[in-house]
């Protein structure tokens, strides 16, 4: 597991490759634990050659000098720096007497060899002249290496991750033997290890490291070991001057002892002028060593040492400023450490840092005041942390904070609630506490807090109260004279205006200030733009959101917005959803849930999408798990076109599983939700499920309500997508109508509605809405067509009444029908072109039902013997996916009884032992 040995076997080979061939000598040089040993246990299994093992140092450990060369011979001497100088005029006279077809492979560690360089002492060997002398330098291992390492000790499961992986390596410096003991120690660890830089970093240093780096340590004369205890404190890479004046030892008993140290491999050149320990793990274990008070001193040392870097580390001083004892140090260090990372766009480090040092019990209040509101902004700027709210949220209530300072972090808490952990309802009311508290001390902050009201997505307030915020808002930043939140407001003025389709939206856009070199005023910048980006998403405009993403991310990027960045990720999400681009949109939505896995709200685009894929592809289990963020968060909590869109797709779901009544109850209390907001364009995926619901519900006064609602509050709006959902929606009413009351001549006109909606959504482009209508359309003329006998049974989707009575008249215009049928079979090629199983195989069923039998086919059924059948397949497929008997009949138009014959058939020829074993065999 160590070492490999490919290159020193080739090596070796040469002298075995002839009966005259000259032997071959190959010192193996590496430091201890690279695998010296172990390479030589490798070599041992080379075939049909005598081995012998000569063991430095050790009684009894090598053969005797006669013995060696009768023969071909492979001669494997460990570990020759341990040799004493008649053990080594020994050997050299044996390597001296070498014969051809021999070969001998010695290993050594430099930093412990008595001459520098010379491995054989510092007498110099007579070389025999056919002798060919090669050197190999064994290296740590990389980071790939340490993985596989890691995974053949902890497993491949979610504690080998790359974070461990590249703890492990840095920590271990990539020393083999340093690196299999610590994952022994991880792999015992209890709690069971989960995989985070912590944990190693916690896990100690292994025994046998300690007692090499601790011996090496304390075979130094105590004058000289301070400046290896310096070395331990600083734990890194430091320069000569540094760990002398860290150790207290002047200038020249320094470096006296820094020589003492390398001489002893206590330390080792890391790089030119930088010194440390060859394992960094060592330094642990080295500094546990030190007496209390004198590591106090050198930790004092250090803060004051390091303070003269630049740039300066101030994250490290803190820490060293704390380990002396020197709170008030500490706590300024931790500081600027936070303004330092803030200023370079670091901004989780610096959250890390102070969630860490806020959570330290005895903070002063004054200390409290100054780190807390720095927290505050970073959080808010850069990803979520629970537990910065949770810190923020005990500040907040500290009657010692000047009023100031508790209204600044009350805004900031509520910010975070809201945007970053999508607890809308207490976020809001924090944030409207917060512009209370700050509207008579701080302007700016004021016009920041109602700013945040301004913006429309959580669900409760209504358009008007948004409205009514943004006129406060835009007050309090012009008489706050900051460039910075004018443009705060106008980011969230460009959201609002967008959302309901404000012809002035896009002029808006365009007094952006996209060029401000106020990194304040760019980071707002590219929130307005990535505001503008999602709204064009919702109301349809998709050509225009790719330039729009494309600036705000790189200006976000620029400027140092982290939760702008990836809320510009889940909009390019639902971008390439609605526009057809599903080939790896999967697997993108779920590496955006795993890169985001502490803060599930941000990821709630890619959580909705991923469902909405697998409605489509009818894996209706995992479609729910998913639509319901797979209990992340409350969907309740949702931004109201998210949530509205999950909820037409779950109603979708219920109607297919022919739930009626519940999939009408469901759609009442999402209309709610998107009524009591008035952004109407907010409704178009929510629109034509809901209606649907209540029409087969039976409640057709509520749908036709839905329909006039929605119209009335689009009015004039340019908004494509929701005009396209309008039309839908009127169609889907239309159809319905015409089916409860037995009207099929009022069919066609619910099929124009149908394509009115499919050309509308083409225009967009929105190839799978299109394909869904243009699905309904021919649906409704064929059922119009039926004649005699029941008319095609529906499919419970994308529409699905009941089938016509087979009363219903047929039509006169077989052009039509046949029309109706192409348009069918080019949905069926769309959906499964998109990949959209469960639409594929519910269009090409109601195919079936009215394409005519090919002439000349034999009666009977044909036969597929051990081959599923179409029909067998279609089903397993289904079955496959997750659904039920009962939704595979209602999606094919086939009894459950049918449906499990199918279903048996399909088990029986493929072998296969269960449905979860089904999915596999096919």
């Amino acid at each position: 597991m160590i070492a490999t040995c490919g290159s020193a076997r080739r090596s070796l080979a040469r002298a075995f490759a002839a009966p005259d061939a000259g032997p071959v000598l190959l010192f193996v040089e590496g430091a201890a634990g690279l695998g010296k040993t172990h390479l030589l246990r490798e070599l041992a299994e080379t075939p049909d050659v005598a081995r012998l093992w000569w063991r430095c140092g050790a009684e009894g450990g090598r053969p005797e000098e006669d013995e060696v060369w009768r023969g071909p011979a492979l001669l494997l001497v460990d570990d020759v720096h341990r040799a004493d100088e008649d053990e080594l005029r020994r050997l050299r006279r044996v390597l001296e007497g070498m014969e051809p077809g021999s070969a001998a492979a010695v290993t050594y560690r430099p930093e412990e060899l008595p001459v520098p360089g010379m491995p054989l002492g510092g007498s110099a060997m007579t070389y025999p002249f056919r002798l060919t002398v090669l050197r190999d330098r064994l290296a740590p291992w990389g980071e790939e290496r340490v993985r596989r390492v890691a995974e053949e000790v902890l497993g491949k499961g979610e504690s080998c991750t790359a974070e461990a992986v590249s703890a492990l390596c840095e920590r271990a410096g990539g020393v083999p033997r340093a690196v299999v003991d610590l994952l022994a120690m991880l792999r015992e660890q209890r709690p069971a290890f989960t995989g985070t830089a912590a944990e190693v970093a916690a896990a100690g240093v292994p025994a046998r490291l300690a007692e090499l780096v601790l011996s090496r340590t304390y075979a130094m004369s105590s004058a000289h070991r301070p400046l290896v205890w310096a070395a331990a404190v600083l734990d890194g890479p430091a320069a000569r001057d540094e760990l002398i004046g860290v150790s207290g030892l002047g200038a020249v008993p320094g470096s006296d002892a820094l020589l003492r140290a390398l001489e002893s491999a206590a330390l080792a050149e890391l790089g030119e002028g930088r010194y440390g320990f060859a394992v960094p793990l060592a330094a642990g274990a080295v500094r546990d060593t030190v007496p209390g008070p004198v590591r106090q001193d050198l930790h004092r040392r250090a803060a004051g040492v390091l303070s003269r870097r630049q740039p300066v580390p101030w994250a490290a001083v803190g820490a060293h400023h704390r380990a002396a004892g020197e709170y008030r140090g500490w706590l300024r260090a931790v500081e600027k450490a936070a303004e330092s990372a803030a200023a370079s766009g670091r901004h989780q480090e610096a959250i890390t840092l102070l969630e860490r040092t806020l959570a330290t019990p005895g903070i002063p209040p004054q200390a409290r005041a100054r780190l807390a509101p720095l927290l505050a902004r970073n959080a808010v700027t850069g990803l979520r942390s629970d537990q910065t709210v949770e810190v923020l949220a005990q500040i907040v209530q500290d009657a010692d904070l000047p009023p100031a300072v508790r209204g600044e972090l009350r805004l900031d808490l509520g910010l975070m609630l809201s945007n970053q952990m999508g607890r809308f309802a207490e976020g809001w009311r924090v944030l409207e506490v917060a512009a209370a508290e700050l509207r008579e001390v701080r302007s700016v902050l004021a016009a920041r807090a109602m700013a945040a009201l301004v913006t429309p997505y959580w669900p409760g307030a209504s358009l008007d109260v948004h409205r009514g915020w943004l006129i406060k808002a835009a007050a309090a930043a012009d008489d706050s004279g900051d460039d910075a939140m004018r443009t705060a407001v106008l980011a969230n003025h460009v959201g609002l205006a967008m959302s309901w389709a404000d012809p002035e939206a896009w002029d808006l856009v365009e007094r952006l200030p996209v060029q401000s070199t106020d990194p304040a005023c760019a980071r707002q910048a590219a929130r307005g733009l990535c505001n503008a980006a999602d709204s064009a998403v919702w109301l349809g405009f998709y050509r225009r959101v790719d330039g729009l993403l494309a600036e705000g991310r790189e200006l976000a990027t620029r400027s140092g917005a982290p939760y702008t960045e990836h809320s510009a990720s889940g909009t390019r999400l639902l971008q390439e959803w609605w526009t057809g681009q599903w080939l790896g949109l999967a697997k993108r939505c779920e590496d955006f849930v795993a890169d985001t896995a502490d803060m599930p709200f941000l990821a709630s685009d890619a959580y909705v999408v991923r469902g909405l894929l697998a409605v489509a592809q009818g894996d209706w289990v995992e479609a729910r798990a998913w639509l319901s963020q797979r209990g992340t968060f409350g969907t309740e909590n949702l931004p109201v076109p998210l949530g509205a869109t999950a909820a037409g797709a779950v109603i979708r779901l219920t109607l297919a599983r022919q739930e009626v009544a519940d999939a009408a109850e469901q759609a009442r209390a999402a209309w709610t939700v998107v009524a009591e907001k008035g952004v109407w364009p907010w409704a178009a995926e929510l629109a034509p499920w809901a209606v649907e619901a209540l029409a087969r519900a039976g409640d057709t006064d509520t749908a036709h309500a839905m329909v006039r609602d929605f119209a009335q509050g689009l009015g004039d709006a340019d908004a494509p997508a929701a005009r396209a959902a309008l039309a839908w929606s009127r169609a889907v009413l239309a159809e319905n109508e015409a089916l409860a009351e037995g009207r099929p001549d009022r069919l066609p006109t619910a099929a124009e509605t149908y394509r009115k909606a499919a050309a509308a959504y083409a225009e967009l482009p929105r190839p799978y809405s299109e394909a869904l209508t243009t699905e309904c359309a021919a649906r409704c003329v064929l059922a119009a067509d039926a004649v005699g006998g029941e008319a095609p049974a529906h499919s419970a989707d994308p529409a699905g009444p009941k089938a016509l009575a087979a009363s219903a008249s047929p039509a006169d215009d077989h052009a039509t029908t046949a029309s109706a049928i192409a348009e069918l079979e080019s949905c069926a090629q769309h959906f499964t072109d998109l990949g959209a199983v469960w639409d594929a195989t519910r269009a090409r069923a109601l195919l079936r039902t009215r394409q005519p039998a090919k002439r000349g086919r034999p009666p009977g059924r044909p036969s597929h013997s051990d081959q599923l059948s179409p029909r067998e397949a279609e089903v397993a497929q289904l079955a496959s996916s997750g659904l039920t008997n009962r939704e595979i009949a209602a999606t094919l138009h086939l009894s459950p009884r049918t449906v499990e014959q199918h279903i048996a058939g399909a088990m029986r020829k493929t072998g296969a032992l269960s449905r979860r074993d089904l999915a596999h065999r096919l």
